[in-house]
């Protein structure tokens, strides 16, 4: 074979099966893409609901707290972030402090049990505090005491820790609000314990030096529309590189039409 027969087979077109097989791929390709993208608007019509969802439960008038028999229904989709209300005392003695990072900083978390008439716990956040009051002694003097009513957020439990870091009950280390292993660090029982947690508003929590409440954050990620876009515009990419196979496929067979007539 001349060198020139050489360069016109490999410039020549492609097979019937070779374009069947890069047929085919692109079509799975672009498939996939489609139902990637497609997935992500239906999951953006989805955030956008439980945003509006949310928002409605922010700004309701506040509700009793959940009963015991209804503990096991409570889910992040139908009741996080719901405004209730709830009174009893706290168990100051069995109080949590949980790291945090907040618009006023670095400290704590103060999560205090609170026990309702009929026996039931809900674990508080009562709010925020720097580290020079951490510790509990610091706040002694002013604790609130006896039979107390506030208002605040039903926030989900956070079990297992934060960020690359494990909750440690045995050295009291916390980095999440874990209601199940706060509750059995401190001895409470766990049939009695709400398996969700409040958020107290700041309203409830407004003495000097004392957790400072009402600094949850209500922030939701919405970046569906980005994401689907993406995939949308590879699959026209892939559109756009069977376009150009097709024309250099057409391209090549007049090529080697012509050759051949002139052979």
């Amino acid at each position: 074979m001349t060198p020139a027969s050489a360069s016109k087979s490999e410039n020549g077109p492609r097979s019937a099966g070779r374009l069947a097989v890069l047929g085919l791929l692109a079509l799975l390709a672009f498939c996939t893409l489609v139902s990637l993208g497609w997935w992500q608007v239906e999951r953006r019509a989805w955030k956008l609901e439980l945003i509006s969802r949310v928002e409605e439960r922010v700004h309701a008038a506040p509700v009793d707290v959940p009963d015991a028999a209804r503990w096991p229904q409570v889910t992040a989709a139908s009741d996080e972030y719901r405004r209730v209300r709830l009174a009893g005392h706290f168990l100051h003695e069995r109080e949590t402090q949980v790291q945090a990072l907040t618009e006023l900083g670095s400290g704590f978390w103060v999560l205090t049990p609170l026990e309702m008439p009929d026996g039931r716990i809900v674990l508080v956040n009562r709010g925020f505090v720097p580290p020079e009051l951490r510790d509990r002694v610091t706040r002694m003097a002013v604790e609130p005491v006896g039979e107390v009513a506030l208002v605040g957020l039903l926030r989900i439990t956070e079990p297992g820790g934060g960020f690359l870091r494990s909750n440690d009950a045995a050295a009291d280390r916390w980095y999440s609000r874990d209601v199940a292993a706060i509750a059995a660090a401190r001895g409470l029982p766990a049939e009695r314990v709400a398996p969700f947690f409040v958020d107290a508003d700041k309203e409830s929590m407004a003495e000097p030096d004392q957790p400072v409440g009402g600094l949850t954050v209500i922030n939701f990620r919405n970046s569906h529309l980005v994401y689907a876009l993406t995939w949308f515009t590879l699959a026209l990419l892939v559109l756009g590189a069977v376009w150009r196979v097709w024309v250099e496929e057409k391209r090549l067979r007049r090529a080697q039409g012509g050759a051949q007539q002139a052979d």
